[in-house]
Order: structure tokens, then sequence, then C-alpha cells
């Protein structure tokens, strides 16, 4: 169905304050993880209240418009009214709208919510239904490691990719194109999630941990967020190896800070999270010079992003109008997505595409799902990309993706 053909239910919400939960993770459903997290911000949710699929090029735009609808609909009790409390919804975009991966919205039965000073447990019922309880805390499972091995793209396929897309990008054909691969493994049976994504939140606590239908990982990069008339976003591009001692790292950060190739690719992400903003935001601005931002296997080029929305836009509606970025498909967009289906042998799902969370209010934070996994029927298929230009070097940028996979690989390790 459309979004205007949907059914929406009547969803009955009451939000009330509660003691610190403590630890979140263990706090998660060990079947159906359902988590966002950074800094000692939390959102757990458990069950499904509301479940909403979509697909294809309006995605994003139909989730927007069944949101609005879905939260008219709600009769909610919110006397915290902060972020995070009332009715939310965790949700995962597919990367592509060819993808057969669905994209969704999960209203959860219960969420458990902890910020900087206060816990609080959101219930939500459909229609007249009892609200239900949270269950308690259950110890994570651990011991288990998990071996990769190459996907649908070797390393000497993906370093033949590069070199293709340089001779195109020499050719003027495009400026920046993000090529991706993947490596699989196999979980052991009865494998406890709640273990990978708690070696995540503690290895990547700056980082936006989530657990969505089973993707999972701990993205550096906030794709928007929208807060009481804000936007703001954190647009990464162009990244090194951290060096082995303190020097070395100082000057790896200094590298990658005046390297002309990084600086390229980073100005054509950050200028492509600009025009998409104008629309919405006129006086939108970003930081003059791009920072290094020092992540635990590696740095980033980074530029904050904010301004004040003039449009009454919610952050799903920025989704469609901000996705992809040049960070992970390239400039000019359409060109480069051509060329990523031409030379990626598999469908993206979510990775790199849109995660988070949004309140009845439209206000939320969603991430670009990088450093990321989806776990299905026992397999999980670790994803990493590097954003290449004219100037690339094909054995560089899989070293690249060596590091990228590190979150996930060394969550399993």
């Amino acid at each position: 169905m459309t979004g205007t053909e949907r059914v929406i239910p009547s969803l009955t919400v009451e939000t009330t304050e509660t003691g610190d939960p403590g630890p979140l993770v263990p706090l998660l459903d060990r079947a159906h993880p359902l988590l966002w997290t950074r800094r000692g911000f939390g959102l757990v949710g458990l069950g499904e209240a509301l479940r909403l699929e979509f697909s294809g090029p309006t995605r994003m735009t139909d989730a927007a418009a069944v949101w609005r609808r879905v939260a008219a609909a709600a009769r909610i009790t919110d006397p915290l009214d902060r972020t995070g409390t009332g009715l939310v919804a965790l949700g995962s975009f597919a990367f592509s709208e060819h993808s057969s991966q669905t994209s969704l919205l999960i209203v959860p039965s219960v969420v458990i919510g902890r910020d900087h000073d206060r816990s609080w447990v959101t219930r939500i019922a459909v229609g007249e239904a009892d609200l239900p309880t949270a269950p308690p805390a259950d110890p994570v499972d651990g011991g288990y490691r998990v071996e990769f091995g190459p996907g649908s793209m070797s390393a000497e396929g993906y370093r033949d990719a590069v070199a293709t897309a340089v001779t195109r990008l020499r050719g003027h054909e495009l400026s920046k194109v993000v090529l991706a691969r993947d490596l699989v493994g196999l979980l052991p049976d009865g494998a406890d999630l709640r273990a990978v994504i708690a070696a995540l939140d503690l290895a990547y606590p700056d980082c936006w941990t989530f657990a969505v239908d089973g993707f999972i990982g701990s993205s550096p990069e906030t794709l928007v967020s929208v807060d009481d008339g804000t936007v703001s976003a954190r647009v990464l591009a162009g990244s090194a190896a951290r060096g082995t001692d303190a020097r070395s790292d100082q000057d790896a950060a200094t590298a990658l800070a005046t390297s002309s190739k990084d600086q390229d690719e980073h100005q054509y992400a950050v200028q492509s999270v600009l025009a998409a903003l104008r629309r919405h935001s006129p006086n939108v601005m970003a930081s003059e010079i791009p920072f290094t931002l020092r992540l635990p296997n590696l740095w980033h080029l980074a530029s904050d992003v904010e301004g004040d929305l003039t449009d009454g836009s919610t952050s799903l509606d920025l989704l469609a109008a901000l996705h992809p970025t040049a960070a992970v498909a390239g400039t000019p967009t359409e060109d480069a997505l051509r060329l990523i289906e031409e030379l990626e042998p598999f469908d993206r799902g979510r990775y790199a595409g849109p995660v988070g969370w949004v309140g009845a209010d439209g206000d939320g934070e969603w991430a670009v799902a990088v450093r990321s996994a989806q776990v299905t029927a026992g397999r999980i298929t670790a994803y990493a990309g590097a954003g290449i230009v004219a100037e690339s070097v094909p054995e560089r940028e899989l070293l690249e993706t060596r590091m990228k996979f590190r979150p996930i690989v060394e969550a399993l390790s």
C-alpha cells in the first residue's frame, strides 16, 4: 500500500520517569535487539507495537508522510517532554532505491531511555490494549568468535574496481565515487548478538551504536539531527590509519589534514550536504576548516554543519533531501550511483543508508550507517567503502577498507 492507503492504528503512549536502568545492552532482546546510544544517551526498544516498511525511490518521503499520520493519531502522555520521550520509532533505510532490503520504522512496545541526568520508560500499545511491561535485564553471553572471509567482492576484485573507477574519473566522467566491498562470516548457533553490540559500544563511545532489525554497527557520522527547529550534521570524508605511537599518530593526523586528495574528497561531501539543506535552512553553515576527528582505529577529516529550519521539515523529511551524500555515493550523485551499480557486485542493503530514530514531533537523530553489518539467518555480512578520486591508488583504498572493517571484525574476535 502507498502512504495514503495504509491503515494507521491509534497508539496509546505513556512515558514515566524511572531510576537509572544501568547498562543498556543487557536490557536488549536477545533475538531482536533494538538500540540507539552514544555518550550516555540511549534508547532501548523491546517488542514491536507497530512496524512500517517502505521500499523504492519514495521510501523516505513515504515514511515521513506515514509518520505524521501515526503521530497525529496517537494518544500521548509525556510529562517529561524531552528528547527521546513520548512516541518514538527506530528506523533503518536501504541505501539504494533498487535494494531488495526493506526500509523500516519500528515503534517498540517498550522504550527504556536515558540521557545525562534522567531516565524513563515509555510503554506503547495499539488501541485500548493493556500497556506492556519491560522484562528484567538478561546477562549477556559472550565467548564466541567469527572468522570473516571474502563476500561477493574479493580483495583483487576491489582493486580492479578502483582502477576502473580511476580511469573513469580521469576521463572526467565524474569527480568522486565511493566503492564498497563486503566480508561474510557465520555466527554460531544461538549466538548472543548483544555481545557484539556491547563490544562496539565499549570501543566506540563517541559513535552512534545501533541495532535495528538485525542491522548493527557504530557510526561516527551524523547524517542529520533535528532538535526544536535547529538542524545539524557531521560530515566525514577523508581518513588515515592511526599511528603506532604518539609521534607517528600525530604525523598521520597532520598528513591527513594537509592532503590535497583528502581535502578535495572532503569538500565534495561538505558541499553536497550544504546544497541539500539550503532549501530548508537558508542560513546553514559548515565549519570553515575541517578538523581531524580521532577514533580508535583511524583519523577522519570532519566538518560540522548547523542551521535553523525555516520550512517545518522533520528529520524524516531531511533524509530524502540528504541521502545519499557524496561521502557514501560520490559526485555528481546520479553518475556515482550508476558507477556503483556497475562495479559493486552486491546489494548494499542498509549499509550507508540512514539509521536512527524519530519522535512524534519529527525531531530525531540519524546517522550514516557505516562501520556496520547485517545479520540474517546466522550469516553476518560486513561492509566498508572508500572514496575514490582521480588520484586514488587501488592498494591504498583497499587498505582503507580494511581499517574500516575493524570495528565489526574486532567486535567478533
